[in-house]
């Protein structure tokens, strides 16, 4: 599952350019040295992928504890039916609605950044791109269901830990580029792939649940929690 989520990622990141590019070139550092510049724009990244990764630990061990219940399987199959709900009804609708607690925690996390903004050092920065990473998304919330089917708490921090490198080569092209080699054209098609990814991540989910025993599609998870040993 490495490899679909540093691809979900790469694809994602053309959703963030969109969404989190301007709070990413907005990062206090243009009062530094080149080089001290460059040091804090990694660090901003480094801390939002840092984020990724104790987000998968948590839902790694959420996960777990529903795979030592033998209910992952299922699991798995509800998250992705859910994934495959979502596409087509925004494929189908315009609407967007956001829950108040959603906003609320939004708002929270704004009004941390705007204090990170104003402290104009390179830790600031680390830290800016931690509370970045807790920003509700939705390229992040289907990042999370596929770390929550992870049969491991590992194999859940490196599901995000790969998700978060992904976006990493775009983001960074962005901060050290700029945006005016991505052409309008070029982003509207990298954006309609979008759903197409999310969509085959929801269908992996599926399959995962499905126990055909296929090695990494569909491996068998088993509900065996093992044989009582006595000892006499």
């Amino acid at each position: 599952m490495l490899l679909p989520a540093f691809l979900l990622g790469l694809i994602s990141s053309f959703h963030c350019v969109g969404m989190c590019g301007p709070l990413a070139m907005a990062v206090p550092v243009q009062h530094l040295s080149v080089t001290a510049k460059k040091f804090a724009i990694i660090l901003y990244h480094t801390g939002r992928i840092l984020t990724y990764t104790l987000l998968g630990l948590l839902f790694g061990l959420l996960g777990r504890h529903i795979f030592i219940a033998g209910f992952q399987q299922k699991a798995s199959l509800i998250l992705g039916s859910i994934i495959l709900a979502v596409v087509v009804y925004q494929r189908l609708s315009r609407n967007s609605y956001t829950p108040p607690f959603i906003q609320s925690f939004t708002n929270m996390l704004q009004d941390i950044m705007r204090k990170l903004w104003g402290k104009h050092s390179s830790l600031s920065a680390f830290l800016l791109g931690m509370t970045n990473g807790l920003l509700p998304c939705g390229m992040v919330y289907f990042a999370l269901a596929g770390a929550l089917s992870n049969d491991s708490i590992t194999g859940s921090i490196f599901f995000m830990g790969f998700f978060g490198l992904g976006t990493l080569p775009l983001m960074l092209s962005v901060h050290f580029l700029g945006t005016g080699y991505l052409t309008l054209s070029f982003r509207s098609k990298a954006r309609r792939l979008v759903p197409v990814f999310i969509g085959f991540m929801g269908v992996l989910l599926i399959l995962r649940g499905l126990n055909l025993g296929i090695p990494f599609i569909s491996p068998y998870l088993g509900n065996d929690m093992g044989k009582v040993i006595s000892c006499h």
